[in-house]
């Protein structure tokens, strides 16, 4: 085992599968004890096999993301549990493809709601504790590429929209709480093939070759391929870098 962040508690949102928890585990190997933080019935499974897996402590709370309050309490425990969070990654989030014209009031609201909001409380809750105590700390907030660029085939304004949205305030926050030594930096991923993406795939698999033709490296993302720029961000090695957001898509952006 590494030791880059030994000592230190990471909490992830979005952590009982996925992205979530490819990165979690990814805290984990570099010695963090982790947080896990998810509406998922599994999240206290997953934080049990990567505390077994890696010899870490790791707890798992299901909590919804939109509720301030539970997040809030949520940080709370794992205060209490593991030690002041000092690491967050926000990978909590959802995508619901469509024409625009077509969308319900619910459903863009749930996606601003998870993706933008869900991710504002994760890091106001992180900050409140790391203020109140005095201690510096590193946010890294899961955006998307699809924040700079239209995607296509598909449809998905509600997604762009709240992905943009996560970056700017990424970079918000950062300045926000500078002075105070709390690091806020946002990744925007291209195509990565999760078990959410893979349903997706198997229901249209044309999909997969249209997006695969359009990144330049020729292929999509594995959640692991996001692990070294998500532990470098989180972090001492990262010290001078605040308020930026990193894409990492193959690519894809750049043609």
């Amino acid at each position: 085992m590494n030791s880059t962040l030994k000592g230190r508690t990471a909490l992830v949102t979005g952590g009982a599968r996925g992205i979530g928890l490819t990165l979690a585990r990814a805290f984990a190997a570099e010695g963090a004890d982790v947080a896990l933080v998810d509406l998922l019935e599994n999240v206290q499974e997953a934080a049990g096999a990567v505390a077994e897996e890696f010899g870490v402590r790791a707890v798992g709370h299901r909590v919804d993301v939109t509720d301030q309050d539970a997040v809030r309490a949520a940080v709370r425990s794992v205060t209490e549990e593991l030690g002041t969070p000092q690491v967050l990654l926000t990978a909590a989030g959802i995508e619901i493809n469509g024409d625009s014209v077509d969308v319900t009031a619910a459903q863009w609201r749930k996606v601003i709601d998870v993706n933008l909001t869900g991710t504002f409380f994760a890091a106001q809750a992180f900050a409140e504790q790391l203020l109140r105590q005095g201690l510096p700390g590193s946010a890294v907030l899961i955006a998307s590429m699809s924040g700079s660029i239209v995607n296509v085939p598909q449809w998905a304004a509600s997604y762009n929209a709240s992905k943009a949205a996560v970056a700017h305030l990424g970079r918000s926050l950062a300045v926000e709480w500078a002075a105070s030594g709390i690091r806020v930096n946002s990744i925007s991923p291209g195509y990565v093939l999760t078990d959410l993406t893979r349903a997706i795939l198997e229901r249209d698999p044309a999909l997969r070759a249209d997006w695969e033709a359009r990144i330049p490296q020729g292929r999509m993302a594995l959640p692991t391929d996001l692990s070294g720029l998500v532990t470098f961000l989180a972090g001492d090695s990262s010290g001078y870098l605040t308020a930026q957001d990193i894409v990492i898509d193959g690519g894809y952006t750049a043609v």
